[in-house]
This record gives C-alpha cells, structure tokens and sequence, in this order.
C-alpha cells in the first residue's frame, strides 16, 4: 500500500480542496416572450419559441 513520506502541508491541502465550495449555478434566463424561466441556448417548452421564432406548437394538457 502506499504510504505519503512527508506530511501533506495546509497550503497544499487547502490547494487542493479549492473547487469544494464551488455550487453548480444553471444557466437559465428568462423568456422574453412568455416570461417563464428556461435555460439559456435551449427552447423555451413552455411557449415553443428560440431566439424569437416559433420552433414547435404546444400542447394543452
């Protein structure tokens, strides 16, 4: 089994625990036609609209 020889220091642990605060923060806008919020680059499923054009009609349920 591997053993460290040295003792790991804080500045190196604390180096490498960087990105462990780090929160995914999703990419969403909301839709300038309906409003509703929904992920930047994608269609918007509630209207059916990308970038100002009409992509698909929705359905009522």
């Amino acid at each position: 089994m591997a053993v460290p020889k040295r003792k790991t220091s804080k500045t190196r642990r604390d180096k490498r625990r960087t990105h462990d605060a780090l929160q995914f923060n999703a990419a969403v806008e909301r839709c300038p036609d309906c409003g509703e919020w929904k992920e930047r680059h994608h269609v918007c499923m509630s209207c059916g609209t990308y970038r100002g054009k009409q992509v698909f009609e929705v359905q009522e349920v």
